[in-house]
């Protein structure tokens, strides 16, 4: 399996995650924190998705899905901020993440999927050693960013299919 491959496959699995996370879920279950202070499911996808498409689209120079179309709008939000990925959002900026519907979170989440996953299919493994972040010491390589938003995706799905079993269990 070359390096493209593993990949690929490891970024596949997020799709499948994504849907059992929200598949049936109403827009008002998607928003709803299981606590105080605690991150719906709706907010927990749209942030994975927002990662993914922001720093997939530096490393590959290109404008985020986010801010091609009317996503913002569809999440209840006025202005699509390409620099708004959740990190670091109050508990006020996370309520105002109001997903219209499960196939809003799945119609982004397929549409960042399939950009990256068209990246990923002409990675070459000299490209992984390509500085991408100098801001960091180590400056940080393509490859360890594509592990680290793997990383952070896959954690955040996880949490959102817990928080989903809370919901459904009120």
């Amino acid at each position: 399996m070359d390096v493209s491959d593993l990949l690929t496959e490891t970024y596949d699995r997020l799709p499948d995650l994504v849907r059992a996370a929200v598949d049936g879920l109403t827009p008002e279950q998607l928003r709803r924190a299981p606590g105080p202070g605690a991150n719906p499911v709706g907010w927990l996808v749209w942030h994975l998705t927002r990662v993914q498409d922001d720093h997939l689209a530096d490393v590959m120079g290109t404008d985020q899905i986010w801010v091609t179309g009317d996503w913002a709008g569809r999440f209840g939000l006025a202005v699509a901020d390409p620099h708004d990925t959740g990190y670091a959002h109050t508990a006020e900026q996370v309520a105002a993440v109001r997903p219209e519907s499960a196939q809003a979170l799945l119609d982004y989440h397929e549409a960042v999927h399939t950009r990256t996953r068209t990246f990923l299919a002409g990675l070459r493994p000299a490209d992984l050693d390509r500085v991408v972040d100098e801001a960091w010491d180590p400056p940080v390589t393509l490859g360890v960013r594509l592990v680290s938003v793997a990383e952070d995706d896959l954690q955040h799905v996880g949490q959102a299919a817990y928080v989903r079993g809370l919901v459904e269990a009120d």
